[in-house]
């Protein structure tokens, strides 16, 4: 498409607005963590034990890694518009079930159903791929990330507000009002942007081993994937880190909690103003580094005896920080390597990165023991972020002698 698409707010002849992009990338994140404050009185409400119902995350993610490798194809094939509707409708009528679910097996399935909305979030990164060249989709990606950040750090803290005050189907009944909302706002704005494909669904998928032979395209969702997944083991481990190594409240938890929230507010400001001028390969660079520094620090603070609750999660708003410079520069990477192949990639990276979070959160988990301190967490999280530095390395490498071939 053109270099600047013109935009006419709910005109969808036109180019979407950039804010219908970040409201369809922010349902999908608050639709996976609003709910958490409620999980005891959801587990007393369904007398059930609370390892069953903490699954209502576990399963909504390896469900919504499936379904993100499945939509790419489907959406190159019959664009994006129609799946992100129809994602949208699926994830409301999933959304009234989890409300009236008689049971907690007819909640669990129903919230399966709900991660539908993932193609909101997975295909608003292909819309922009859709319309801007690599550089500008990668700014263009940084603020509707930037935006996407708000959800997941204020999410939590609603529904804990409304699960007090109406009990827990209340932040199910938000998600119902702000899905139709959304869903409104994406029939009026959102056009199509994907060029049509000749080919059937069946081609579509077969299109998979062009993508998956690309070796930049691993650079790029290997960088993104391993870089996340440092913030992923954090999730997993840091409420036990605050709680059994530093004896923090569970409101101070809390409040420590979201300080990557806040450095990746900044990383994606910072993608957003400075991708086009930079290019993509020196914002992932720059933001791995960042991201695996931070770590180091937090390591070197420990070996050195001066580390305490507040230097551990200060130094993760650097892990968030560089979240935040590698994920929207990564993602417009690996969606210009094959630009006929947007959807395709932007699935296959976000499956990818989804599933490395949720081992890696898992992981998290498990090292930490009574006794063990913060450390082995740190260590899980290194482990994965200098690999994420390798990755863009090898991209930038490869780039350099694809040119210097081009030349000969």
């Amino acid at each position: 498409m053109q270099e600047t698409p013109t935009v006419r707010f709910g005109d969808r002849t036109t180019a979407p607005h950039i804010v219908t992009l970040i409201l369809l990338a922010g349902i999908s994140a608050l639709a996976m963590n609003i709910f958490l404050p409620s999980l005891p009185g959801m587990t007393a409400h369904f007398d059930t034990d609370y390892r069953l119902m903490q699954l209502s995350v576990a399963l909504y993610l390896a469900v919504n890694a499936m379904l993100q490798i499945l939509m790419g194809p489907v959406s190159d094939r019959f664009g994006r518009r129609p799946v992100i509707l129809g994602g949208l409708i699926i994830f409301m009528i999933a959304t009234v079930g989890c409300i009236f679910a008689p049971n907690v097996t007819v909640f669990l399935a129903c919230r399966m159903a709900q991660a539908a909305v993932v193609a909101a979030m997975a295909l608003s990164r292909a819309v922009v791929r859709d319309m801007v060249p690599q550089d500008r989709a990668a700014s263009m990606i940084g603020y509707v990330t930037m935006g996407m950040t708000v959800a997941p750090m204020i999410g939590p803290a609603i529904g804990g507000v409304l699960d007090e005050s109406f009990g827990w189907q209340a932040n199910f009944w938000a998600l119902l009002i702000l899905g139709g909302l959304v869903t409104w706002l994406t029939w009026s704005d959102l056009g199509e942007t994907a060029p049509k494909s000749e080919l059937s669904i069946f081609r579509q998928f077969g299109e998979y081993p062009e993508l998956l032979t690309a070796p930049r395209f691993w650079g790029y969702a290997l960088a993104s994937g391993l870089s996340s997944g440092a913030f992923f083991a954090y999730l997993g481990g840091a409420p036990y880190v605050g709680d059994h190594v530093f004896g923090l409240s569970p409101s101070e938890v809390g409040f420590f909690f979201g300080a990557p929230a806040v450095g990746y507010f900044v990383g994606n400001f910072l993608s957003g103003r400075y991708s086009v001028r930079a290019g993509v390969n020196k914002m992932v660079l720059w933001g791995t580094l960042i991201n695996a520094s931070g770590i180091l620090v937090n390591l070197g603070l420990f070996w050195a005896g001066l580390a305490n609750e507040i230097t551990f999660f200060a130094l993760m708003t650097m892990v968030g920080l560089g979240n935040g410079m590698t994920i929207p520069n990564a993602t417009a990477g690996a969606l210009s390597v094959r630009p006929h192949l947007a959807g395709t990639a932007s699935g296959l990276a976000g499956a990818l990165m989804i599933g490395l979070g949720a081992g890696l959160s898992a992981l998290a988990g498990a090292v930490l023991t009574e006794g063990s301190g913060a450390t082995p967490l740190l260590w899980v999280m290194l482990a994965t972020a200098l690999p994420a530095i390798a990755a863009i390395s090898f991209v930038i490498h490869r780039e350099k002698r694809l040119v210097a071939e081009a030349r000969l």
